[in-house]
């Protein structure tokens, strides 16, 4: 979209392209010019997206990363999450199973193959992995990985000694588990666990050479300084990938009718991801069919990696309406390749 010579803002134009050349020098970003995205005017959304795709540019160039879910343990978690449909402290009426079987399990990943998906997330409610939970899935993934060319990202909650260790054995390729907010408005989301009880599974996963992801939910409550803290914080722990979610405010849970988020302003959080943590790969994730809305294909300038397909316990959007909208705007489905 061209702008007529006397609407157009040199001056935020060139602060936006400066933001672009310190992402690309490597340069942490200040609390200044972190808060200068959050805050930027609507009128500026395209210059600040193209200042992001500057950047993904660089590191991605117009591929993008499938993901696809499965939710291999639904329900009767004992954590009091206010956003999780699957907490203690929820009435939504979803689906309750306990850990789904191997030839299940295997089944999810062929269907991540037909759609195209180049990592295969399992994911399990609950605080962590009993040690059968984990011999099932480990024993999953030695087939999956034995017989289909799919990264395994498993999410399985707070890790206790010694299983990261047999989840690599295993062949798990990620490990998931999301800082979801702010130190300082942790407590505010939930209070069954703590902010540090996490960055210990993180810690946890990547000493054993597991590769750490981890994001955000945004949209509960915190302030843009959160935001900030959020990606400065995971910039700090060298997350490699980063899926940012965007409040699905689910019916019976405690953040129900919690509508904070507008279309551009999630596609500025995308942006402030992509400058701070230039290199990493950056997910537009959970809420992005709810919140981002008929714009969502513009996710994809900042963002170089979506989840295709259904949730945990939220619908997504087709399939086929994923990979016509990567095609629409010009980019391309990355094909799998793992190493």
């Amino acid at each position: 979209m061209a702008l007529a010579p006397d609407v157009v803002d040199t001056a935020a134009t060139n602060h936006w392209s400066e933001l672009a050349r310190k992402a690309l020098a490597g340069e942490r970003l200040s609390r200044e010019d972190g808060l200068s995205v959050l805050q930027a005017a609507d009128d500026d959304v395209l210059p600040v997206l193209h200042a992001a795709f500057t950047v993904r540019k660089a590191h991605y160039g117009r591929r993008v990363k499938v993901n696809m879910l499965i939710n291999a343990k639904s329900g009767w978690c004992p954590e009091n999450c206010g956003y999780c449909s699957q907490s203690s402290v929820s009435s939504a009426p979803i689906k309750n199973y306990t850990l789904v079987d191997k030839d299940t399990l295997i089944a999810g990943a062929r269907a991540a193959m037909e759609r195209q998906a180049g990592t295969y997330c399992i994911v399990c409610s609950g605080r962590g992995p009993t040690n059968k939970d984990l011999d099932n899935i480990c024993g999953a993934v030695r087939e999956i990985k034995a017989t289909m060319p799919l990264k395994i990202c498993a999410c399985l909650g707070i890790l206790k000694d010694g299983q990261a260790a047999r989840l690599k054995e295993a062949g798990v390729d990620r490990y998931n588990h999301n800082i979801n907010t702010s130190a300082t408005y942790h407590a505010s989301v939930t209070t069954s666990h703590t902010y540090e009880d996490r960055i210990r599974t993180l810690e946890s996963i990547k000493n054993v050479g597991i590769s750490p992801c981890s994001g955000v939910i945004v949209g509960m409550g915190e302030s843009d300084d959160d935001i900030l803290d959020m990606a400065y914080a995971l910039r700090d722990l060298d997350a490699d990938s980063i899926p940012v979610n965007f409040l699905h405010p689910v019916e019976g849970t405690p953040m129900a009718g919690k509508h904070e988020l507008t279309p551009f302003k999630c596609l500025k959080v995308l942006v402030l991801f992509r400058l701070v943590c230039p290199s990493k790969e950056i997910r537009a994730s959970g809420g992005r069919e709810l919140n981002l809305r008929s714009v969502q294909a513009l996710a994809l300038y900042p963002a170089n990696s979506i989840f295709i397909g259904d949730y945990l316990t939220t619908e997504g959007q087709s399939a086929e309406a994923d990979r016509r909208m990567i095609a629409d705007t010009g980019f391309e489905i990355e094909v799998c390749a793992v190493d």
